[in-house]
C-alpha cells in the first residue's frame, strides 16, 4: 500500500450557500476565502477559518470527502458535526454559544469532481433542528489551487 504524501495545499474556496423555506425567495449567502486542501488514503480534506462575515469568527470548518459520504466539522466558538450521505438521515449535535440542537440532515444530493487539481463539491440537503424542518439548503463550493 503506497501512502499519500500528506501536504496541505494553499486553495481559494468560493462557497455559496442558498436556504429555502416555504413561500420565501431563497436566501443566498457567498463567500471567497482562503483555505487547505489534503489529500488522504480515502480522499480529501478541505479546511478553512470562518470569519466575521458568517458570525462564525474562531470557528475553523472542514469538509472530509470520503467517497459518498462528505462530514463537515466546526471547531472553536461553534462545534459541530453534520454527516451527508445522498438518500440517508443522519442525525448530529450543534453546539451554539446559546446552546445545544439536535440536527437531522437529509441529503438528497451529493456530487463532486474534486481532485488535486481542485473542482466544486455539491451538497442539497433538508435540515430539521429538534425534529422540526426549518428548510431545504444547498451549498456549492469550488476549489481552486493557489498558483
Amino acid at each position: 500500500m503506497t501512502s499519500i504524501e500528506q501536504e496541505k495545499l494553499p486553495v481559494l474556496l468560493s462557497i455559496r450557500g442558498e436556504q429555502y423555506f416555504d413561500g420565501i425567495d431563497p436566501d443566498a449567502t457567498e463567500l471567497m476565502t482562503e483555505g487547505t486542501m489534503e489529500l488522504t488514503e480515502e480522499g480529501m480534506v478541505l479546511s478553512y477559518q470562518e470569519t466575521e462575515l458568517t458570525g462564525m469568527e474562531g470557528t475553523t470548518t472542514t469538509f472530509e470527502v470520503k467517497g459518498p459520504r462528505v462530514v463537515l466539522t466546526r471547531m472553536g466558538k461553534v462545534n459541530a458535526q453534520m454527516i451527508f450521505e445522498e438518500g440517508r438521515q443522519h442525525t448530529s449535535l450543534y453546539e451554539t454559544p446559546f446552546g445545544e440542537l439536535t440536527v437531522d440532515i437529509q441529503t438528497s444530493v451529493l456530487k463532486h469532481n474534486l481532485s488535486q487539481r481542485g473542482g466544486v463539491l455539491e451538497i442539497k440537503y433538508s435540515i430539521a433542528v429538534e425534529h422540526t424542518v426549518t428548510g431545504r439548503n444547498c451549498f456549492k463550493i469550488r476549489v481552486k489551487r493557489k498558483a
